[in-house]
């Protein structure tokens, strides 16, 4: 899957099974996504440090849609893969795998996200500079001589192998008694195939009953693990929140390069980013265009993205966008 669509968090949840870490994992997150809990699709993916899970976060109308097109090319049991996770987890630093125009990025804490080519060198610099591993298409000039190739598993493997699939809850996969190899063959063709196209949105009325539900739970896991803590006003919410460690500016980077990324994807190369900095919540990108309009173009891929920015256009074709976390 795109991983454009997708943000790829690395989330403390010290508790003790899987139903308590789905019931506290909203609560874990809302203060790092810029969209309701209730419009995005929650994922728990595999440990991936101490007490530390992997956790994907996708619009449900992005779900819907993918899960149409699946349907609809017959290969509605095709796990969901972010692309990004395909790529090897490095020792340090960066793993990247450059095709067609767009960089696949894997972090060291076993995170990912994807942009355009011509922002990649800019977040590189944004983000200190980390040793690369590389693989694909060779990298930007700037990056070369600190990228170390290596080679990839087969595709098939490295899907299989990925830490994440978003099929779950409500998006569940059906299962089939598919033999192994078609299945492996079905999870790339959905891999490619989803990468393209919009169907469908999600049921409003199936999210409320989730959120009912989920609330229902919360306050049980309250009941046991917390029990000083009231369940009953309206901030409870707010109350069990305040219980969760929270993001500091060091992990803030890279979610909200993952949601700039993904809302200046459709600009393509008529964006050149020639410095980008992180400081607080904020990202300044500094950019330069030829089209004319852009700074506009700019403004409404934020919007339809529901990411914070600014957007200042200078003589010249010179833009800035002021982009701000949650």
């Amino acid at each position: 899957m795109p991983s454009e669509s997708v943000l790829l968090l690395s989330v403390d949840l010290p508790l003790p099974s899987r139903a308590k870490r789905l019931a506290a994992l909203p609560f874990a997150v809302e203060d790092r996504i810029a969209d309701p809990i209730d419009a995005v699709h929650l994922v728990l993916g595999d440990a991936i440090g101490d007490r530390r899970y992997l956790v994907a976060v996708v619009r449900h109308s992005v779900m819907a849609e993918w899960v149409a097109i699946a349907d609809a090319a017959g290969i509605g049991g095709a796990a969901f893969v972010p692309d990004a996770l395909t790529v090897a987890v490095p020792v340090e630093g960066w793993s990247v795998e450059v095709i067609g125009g767009r960089a696949l990025v894997r972090a060291a804490d076993g995170t990912g996200f994807a942009m355009p080519l011509p922002m990649l060198v800019a977040a590189w610099e944004a983000a200190g500079r980390p040793a690369v591993q590389a693989l694909g298409d060779a990298l930007p000039a700037a990056m070369a001589g600190d990228g170390v190739a290596f080679p990839p598993a087969p595709l098939d493997q490295r899907i299989a192998d990925a830490p994440i699939d978003l099929r779950q809850g409500v998006y569940g996969r059906r299962r089939t008694a598919w033999p192994s190899t078609t299945r492996k063959v079905a999870m790339i063709l959905g891999a490619a195939a989803l990468a393209h196209g919009v169907i469908a949105v999600a049921d409003t009325l199936m999210l409320e009953r989730i959120a009912e539900r989920r609330q229902a739970a919360l306050q049980q896991l309250v009941v046991t693990t917390a029990p000083s803590i009231p369940t009953g006003g309206d901030d409870f919410m707010v109350r069990v929140a305040d219980l969760l460690p929270r993001p500091t500016g060091s992990n803030r980077f890279v979610p909200l390069l993952s949601r700039v990324a993904g809302a200046l994807s459709p600009i393509g190369p008529a964006l050149v980013v020639n410095r980008m900095d992180f400081e607080g919540n904020a990202l300044t990108l500094d950019c330069q265009s030829p089209e004319t309009g852009m700074a506009d173009r700019l403004r409404a891929a934020f919007s339809a993205a529901g990411v914070a920015a600014q957007v200042s256009a200078a003589p010249g074709g010179a833009l800035r966008i002021v982009a701000r976390g949650a």
